[in-house]
């Protein structure tokens, strides 16, 4: 099969696709910030460049795209294989797994709590209220919200 969009358009639409600063990954700021935690973005000196990091915590927090980083649950819908090209998107897809599992041993061996959050996880706010307070350590808690 092969691609629908001509060259120009393919790229003209790549070019739109975010590094960071996606709406997941501001959704989950706006919660970590309403939930009363503060955090930094995107710090260089660790390794993968964690999303949202909570050096308080030693907590790093990746807002992983269900496409980009080939989501393994059954049930996503958004972690779907393209029909075209196939010969390229397989290995791109399988090297950013191997890349993610390598960055979260290098940060638990740090010493880091590394959560990993999924962009089909975004509606489901109070899983991903449960999710943070547990990777820091927080289970129990009840914290302020908006």
């Amino acid at each position: 099969m092969t691609d629908t969009l001509t060259p120009p358009q393919r790229s003209e639409r790549m070019s739109r696709v975010r590094g960071h600063d996606t709406k997941p990954e501001i959704r989950v700021r706006k919660l970590l910030h309403s939930m009363g935690f503060r955090f930094r973005l995107h710090r260089r000196d660790l390794p993968g460049r964690p999303d949202i990091v909570l050096a308080k915590y030693k907590a790093a927090i990746f807002v992983h795209g269900c496409f980009w980083h080939k989501h393994d649950d059954p049930n996503c819908r958004l972690a779907r294989m393209p029909k075209s090209r196939i010969e390229f998107w397989g290995p791109k897809l399988e090297a950013n797994q191997l890349r993610d599992r390598r960055v979260e041993r290098e940060l638990t061996a740090m010493g880091w709590s590394v959560l990993l959050l999924w962009e089909c996880e975004m509606k489901d706010e109070e899983l991903l209220r449960r999710k943070i307070l547990q990777v820091l350590g927080h289970e129990g808690a009840v914290v302020a919200r908006d």
